[in-house]
């Protein structure tokens, strides 16, 4: 284990040398010595004394509801809490007094988003990048999941951060893991690298924002492209779980797609048949999925059908 911020502590302590007027002694910092707690230093002076220097611990709540629904067997935690048993709406501080850290786990352009793609809902955002470019804690917290790809399946190599809000971050398909289960993480500490593990078409970055255990559109809380927030405090509406419930949607527009019925397609079945059987149009239908009348139906196939 090494000594985070290392030369930082050492130019900082060094460029104030004490001097005891009394006797006209100067003391400087010389060096520093890691300790088994990665957030604090031992400071070597030049009259060999020395000193535990803080660098910053990571501000985590150690309290009961930090570990609500703690678990390191399964990736997803609450597997027993429904959406319906969340509240209509909670106020996440993403950054204040006590959560004062955020910085984005990568920067880029979203490749593919919070949507439903070849027949599987895609919860989180893709971005790319170059195979072993740093990944970044998005803000501060405790590690819950760490895995390899034969343990996280189209995950690749996975990482889990819960975050003092309640907000956890999912970092997916890295080349290599930074971090270990239970480690305390600061806001920007490398906690991977990205790569192509998993279920992957290309090197890139699968992120994504739970909130007891269920996926929103993580583009509601950061702007890829600038690698910035979008507010200080988000205000995350039950609404927001559902697929089809993207950023850039009114909170009118959000409402209506989740409460969208969703028919998958069986053997036998046609548009007429599924216009009259939802009390809807073939032309409806079609609108909504973006598609063509003529367009042959596939088994399996989900259509949106109100």
């Amino acid at each position: 284990m090494f000594c985070i911020n290392r030369y930082v502590a050492i130019t900082i302590i060094s460029a104030s040398c004490m001097v005891t007027a009394a006797q006209n002694i100067e003391k400087c910092a010389l060096d520093t010595l890691p300790t088994e707690d990665k957030y604090t230093c031992v400071v070597l002076f030049s009259d060999s004394t020395w000193s535990l220097v803080d660098l910053g611990h990571p501000q985590v709540g150690d309290d009961d509801d930090f570990y609500d629904g703690w678990n390191t067997e399964k990736i997803h935690a609450f597997k027993d809490v429904s959406i319906a048993q969340l509240p209509e709406e909670v106020e996440l501080h993403l950054i204040d007094s006590i959560n004062s850290r955020y910085v984005a786990p990568i920067k880029g352009h979203v490749r593919s988003g919070f949507m439903f793609r070849r027949r599987r809902p895609h919860h989180g955002v893709d971005i790319p990048l170059v195979v072993g470019t740093p990944i970044y804690a998005a803000f501060d917290g405790k590690v819950r999941i760490v895995r390899n790809t034969r343990q996280a399946g189209g995950y690749g190599n996975l990482v889990v951060v819960r975050h003092p809000n309640g907000l956890e971050t999912y970092y997916g398909h890295l080349s290599k893991h930074n971090v270990r289960e239970g480690e305390l993480v600061k806001a920007g500490e490398i906690i991977g690298y990205g790569g192509n593990t998993g279920r992957s078409t290309g090197p890139h970055l699968h992120f994504e924002t739970r909130y007891m255990g269920k996926p929103f559109d993580p583009q509601r809380v950061i702007d890829f492209e600038t690698g910035k927030l979008r507010d200080t405090v988000f205000v995350l509406k039950r609404h927001y779980f559902n697929i089809y419930s993207h950023y850039g949607l009114t909170d009118a527009e959000s409402i209506k797609a989740a409460e969208r019925q969703i028919h998958t397609v069986r053997s036998g079945d046609t548009l007429g048949g599924l216009a009259r059987k939802y009390h809807t149009t073939v032309s409806n239908i079609c609108k909504l999925n973006k598609m063509s009348a003529k367009k042959t139906l596939r088994i399996g196939q989900r259509l949106i059908v109100r």
